[in-house]
């Protein structure tokens, strides 16, 4: 039987085509209003998968815009009750529920500090929503599977939207306009490759640079939720500072690399892996002749949607791991689909 995950999955090609159609004037106005605020600094207000998502947004803003983007604890509002100075700033709050306290708690600080706040939802209205100066419903529809998939990838889409809109760029909006067949084409690749490698291993490493680093966060706590299987994410250079310690015969590892100015540093790091018999698997022809084992991906001709599309076959194989496992991906134990935090 097909697992809720596997059925959400396969709704993204057509729930990111939703979004962009009907939120249009919404993505339109959100970008048009930073460019009027042109803000100095960028904060944003996330936690599990979206934070990912805001990470992905971070590496975004500061390529397209050279604008600096920090990610705040939500902690400062809700435990310590921080006042905020964000006359000159901005602030992404990214939720699937909009309803975890210390997410809504730190909205509100950053609005009270004079930040034009835009909360990016798929449930809207919600209490971030109110919170907010504004709001975009991110369309992913109900998301019933504890893993988020379709509400992750559609949170970024909007963000790059708005982006686009912000930059007037029109090679990016073209290339976010065209992300629902970009996904449909990498729905169709296949990872599961990969699954003997993971099937048995206790623990991997996920790598990635830029963009792609949000992504091998995103794929790090997806292989924690479904699988019940230890994964880290790391730069492909941070890893090289100690983390490469842990890493013997056999050790599982994935780099995801888009097709940008990061990709060949990535490949010579899971080269590097290979030297020491790592079992290493890299998104990039770069990596032939280099050991690791290719991972098919699609090249949509922008960095940025590039990287967003690895984590769609990712996705894929993961809910097959799952199973492998004995697991039901649609719900891992000890996790609630809203987590409620203060």
């Amino acid at each position: 039987m097909t697992s809720i995950m596997r059925q959400e999955i396969d709704e993204i090609p057509h729930v990111a085509a939703r979004l962009l159609n009907d939120q249009a004037s919404a993505l339109e106005a959100a970008g048009k209003a930073l460019k009027e605020r042109d803000p100095a600094v960028v904060v944003t207000i996330a936690r599990g998968s979206s934070d990912h998502a805001a990470h992905f947004l971070k590496y975004a803003i500061e390529l397209e815009l050279g604008l600096p983007v920090a990610s705040l604890g939500p902690s400062l509002a809700s435990i310590y009750d921080t006042p905020l100075r964000l006359s000159r700033g901005a602030a992404l709050a990214v939720s699937q529920s909009g309803a975890s306290p210390d997410i809504v708690a730190l909205a509100k600080a950053a609005v009270d500090g004079g930040a034009l706040t835009i909360a990016l939802a798929n449930t809207v209205p919600s209490p971030l929503s109110d919170a907010t100066s504004l709001a975009i419903n991110v369309d992913a529809g109900q998301e019933i599977a504890v893993a988020a998939t379709k509400s992750f990838v559609n949170s970024i889409v909007a963000g790059l939207s708005i982006l686009a809109h912000w930059k007037d760029d029109a090679s990016l909006k073209q290339a976010v306009q065209a992300l629902p067949q970009q996904f449909e084409r990498a729905l169709a690749l296949d990872w599961s490759g990969v699954i003997d490698t993971l099937a048995d291993a206790d623990s991997l490493y996920m790598l990635g640079r830029g963009p792609s680093l949000a992504i091998a966060s995103e794929a790090a706590l997806k292989c924690k939720e479904t699988c019940e299987l230890h994964a880290e994410a790391y730069s492909s250079a941070e890893v090289l500072h100690g983390p490469v310690s842990l890493v013997a015969a056999s050790f599982p590892v994935i780099a995801f690399a888009a097709r940008d100015k990061a990709e060949a540093s990535i490949v010579a790091t899971a080269s590097k892996l290979v030297e020491k018999n790592a079992a290493v698997y890299a998104t990039s022809d770069l990596a032939r002749d280099k050991g690791p084992g290719g991972l098919p991906f699609v090249a949509t001709g922008h960095p940025l949607t590039d990287a967003l599309c690895l984590i769609i076959p990712y996705y894929g194989m993961v809910e097959q791991l799952s199973r492998r496992r004995g697991f039901n991906p649609d719900k891992p134990a000890a996790l609630q689909k809203v987590t409620v935090t203060r």
